[in-house]
């Protein structure tokens, strides 16, 4: 009879299938989790991108609005560099919920003249470029196994024709 009790628990032990559902969820869970808070963070990543972009809008806008219009040929945008940086920098960093991951490393202004026609002239376009170092989500998770956290250089730039005071 000690040969048979054994094919007998095993059996019962087989049909039983209580706790599979927990220890498929304990085997899920990690994972989904890293999913989730990827995904959060890469929302947030895109969200501080595109306020940084709407920022450079902002600033190509500003510069064409109050740089002389006569500023062709010859001029210079360089005076409007730092309130371009900071309209960038403000929209960039405007929403603490959503900031992080990028870094303004500059902004600079360029003056283009087009010699295309336009009456009294040539026309006067600002440019403003901002370059960015965009740092990925969970970046730091590079580090634990020896390497270090990815970085992007982007550069997001914006025109318009200077119409002036």
């Amino acid at each position: 009879m000690p040969g048979t009790a054994t094919p007998r628990i095993m059996e019962r032990f087989l049909r039983h299938d209580r706790g599979a559902a927990l220890t498929e969820f304990a085997m899920i869970l990690p994972l989904s989790l890293l999913l989730f808070a990827t995904i959060v963070e890469s929302t947030r990543m895109l969200w501080a991108y595109q306020a940084t972009a709407a920022g450079v809008r902002d600033a190509t806008r500003y510069v064409a609005r109050v740089a002389p219009r006569d500023i062709c040929p010859g001029g210079s945008l360089s005076a409007y560099e730092g309130d371009a940086l900071s309209i960038v920098s403000q929209s960039s960093q405007g929403a603490p919920l959503f900031t992080g991951g990028i870094r303004i490393v500059s902004v600079q202004g360029r003056l283009l003249c087009d010699n295309s026609g336009w009456h009294g002239g040539p026309a006067g376009i600002a440019e403003i470029t901002a370059t960015l170092e965009v740092t990925f989500p969970f970046g730091g998770l590079f580090g634990l196994a020896g390497g270090s956290a990815p970085t992007l250089t982007a550069i997001l730039s914006d025109q318009s024709r200077i119409f002036g005071t």
